[in-house]
């Protein structure tokens, strides 16, 4: 099994892998077609594994600007990531909803240092 050192910028989870600087994203070696405000939504989960956010924090943080209006556009993005990253999206491992609260990352999928043969 082959395994690369994660650098500065790259984040890494089980079978997942962030490239920021590239704005790539790898599953289980096959690069995954993100749209620029699904991968802002992704990275910035990613950054933050861990850290729940709500809706209107994360659509501060990705459209950068103030909402007014319908947060379903969040979760119609969160629904469209959990689509292509996850083998079973109605049941997910790596962003996982926190009840009447917002969204996570699952921080204990996190890798330490070192990225699987992705």
């Amino acid at each position: 099994m082959k395994h690369k050192a994660v650098h500065k910028g790259e984040l890494c989870f089980e079978g997942l892998y962030i490239d920021k600087r590239k704005r790539i994203v790898v599953r289980k070696k096959n690069e995954i077609d993100l749209t620029y405000t699904e991968f802002e939504i992704l990275l910035l989960l990613a950054q933050n594994a861990g850290i729940v956010f709500s809706k209107e924090q994360i659509y501060d943080r990705v459209w950068k600007e103030p909402y007014f209006g319908d947060y379903n556009i969040v979760m119609s993005h969160i629904r469209n990531i959990r689509e292509k990253i996850e083998d079973n999206p109605s049941k997910p491992i790596y962003i996982q909803t926190v009840w009447g609260v917002g969204y996570k990352l699952n921080e204990k999928l996190k890798c330490a240092g070192i990225a699987e043969s992705l």
